[in-house]
């Protein structure tokens, strides 16, 4: 599991350590600049305080100097003299022979595996020349760079402690509002305290109370459902025990008809839990399972033909009067649960030899899916109402095919809402009829 603490720790003394690194080489690289610098100005002023003179008669000339000697671990300036004629004739380090072309200024040489810097001074007859090997002023920086790093790097443990009380110190507010939410009974859905939190919590906390209010809403929601589906569920169960009780106690002649009546009652008690069992299964918001590209017109074929005989034995022409090329972003099995709810709504309102419509046409680059039918309509004072669950509107055919469940027009609300859909009731031609559209957006 990943630490805030532990990560915010390696990160920043990871960051510590580049600044500390970079200042180094910072630090290493100006030292050596202004190093060279330094040696470059004492060159030349020991070049031009040299008295030639004095040294020639100071010291007697020894034997030529022995080329290719190389003399470890210097740490003074050479001095050499030249004479006119191109003749070493002193030297302050012996075997020395540091190669320099006679030419007034600075100049870098190589020799014996060394790197010097040389100033030339020429006095007359004779040319002055001070070197200092390069690598030493180098190591001198380096030595300045690592004094600089050295406190750096012992404070690092110290900077260490520090940010991981402070990180802890900064995490304490979201420590407790964990704790909060640990604390809490699973039914508890009031909104957490945002006082005093820190900025950057107050976000949290924000989104954390609009998470509880959408849970305290559909805890509600799937409350009052079960109690609604209880209590709808009471009087069909009631129902079916009369009759079965009606069937135990009719004679052989209305047997039959007692036999009818309690097949209608199991219809509608079935109907009516399927229709509950699809209402419970759609109520988390938003609820699309396998979104992919859904053919309407393939669908709306299906639903129509599996009810062809249910129209037929009533006369009512059911079928398809327009169909458009188009398709929606979607579930499947859901969209299939609202067309067949419209169909069945449609038959069960449409009297004896009425009329079912079905169209799918192309809308604004969307889908717009049609059901009108004969039958009595909706008032438009009651169009809102009848997508509240448990809301029916009479049938003239309620003896025939049962009373409804009234949660058909709140299943096709649901899923059309879930695909962005909107759904709207009308009026059919003359007045007469309803007329059902649902549009998809493009």
């Amino acid at each position: 599991m990943t630490s805030i603490r532990r990560a915010l720790l390696v990160r920043l003394l990871l960051g510590l350590v580049a600044v500390a690194a970079l200042a180094t080489l910072a630090t290493y690289i100006e030292t050596r600049r202004e190093i060279g610098e330094l040696f470059d100005l004492q060159l030349k002023q020991l070049a031009y305080s040299t008295r030639i003179d004095d040294l020639l008669r100071g010291r007697a000339m020894g034997p030529a100097p022995q080329e290719g000697r190389r003399v470890a671990g210097v740490s003074e300036i050479v001095t050499q003299i030249w004479d006119r004629d191109g003749v070493l004739v002193y030297w302050s380090q012996p075997g020395a022979g540091l190669p320099v072309a006679v030419t007034e200024g600075y100049s870098d040489v190589r020799h014996d595996g060394r790197n010097w810097r040389v100033y030339t001074h020429v006095s007359g007859d004779h040319a002055v020349q001070v070197a200092h090997a390069i690598d030493e002023r180098r190591e001198l920086a380096a030595q300045a760079a690592l004094r600089t790093l050295l406190p750096m790097a012992m404070l690092i443990p110290v900077f260490g402690l520090l940010i991981w009380y402070a990180v802890g110190h900064g995490l304490r507010p979201l420590e407790s509002m964990s704790n909060a939410v640990a604390a809490r009974r699973p039914d508890a859905m009031s909104p957490l305290s945002e006082r005093d939190l820190p900025r950057e919590l107050r976000p949290l906390a924000a989104s954390l109370n609009a998470l509880l209010a959408r849970l305290d809403e559909a805890i509600g929601a799937q409350r009052r459902f079960t109690s609604e589906a209880a209590h709808e569920l009471r009087t069909p169960l009631a129902a079916l025990a009369l009759q079965v009780g009606e069937v135990e106690r009719a004679s052989d002649g209305a047997r039959a008809a007692a036999i009818a009546d309690l097949k209608l009652g199991l219809a509608r008690t079935s109907r009516l839990v399927e229709q509950l069992l699809t209402m419970a299964r759609l109520e988390p918001e938003g609820l699309i399972r396998n979104s992919s590209r859904v053919d309407l017109v393939a669908i709306a074929k299906e639903a129509i033909v599996a009810r062809i005989p249910v129209a037929e034995s009533r006369s009512i022409d059911l079928g398809c009067t327009e169909t458009a090329n188009v398709s929606v972003q979607g579930d499947a099995a859901n969209l299939e649960t609202l067309l067949a709810n419209l169909l069945d709504n449609a038959l069960r309102y449409t009297p004896t030899g009425g009329r079912i419509d079905v169209s799918i046409t192309e809308d604004g680059g969307g889908a717009l899916l049609t059901v009108a039918d004969t039958g009595p309509g909706i008032p438009a004072a009651a169009r809102e109402r009848v997508f509240e669950r448990f809301h029916r509107e009479p049938s003239p055919d309620d003896a025939t095919l049962g009373v409804g469940s009234g949660l058909g027009l709140s299943i096709v609300r649901r899923i059309a809402d879930a695909h962005g859909a909107t759904v709207t009731l009308d009026s059919g031609a003359d007045g007469k009829g309803l007329v059902v559209r649902v549009r998809f957006p493009p």
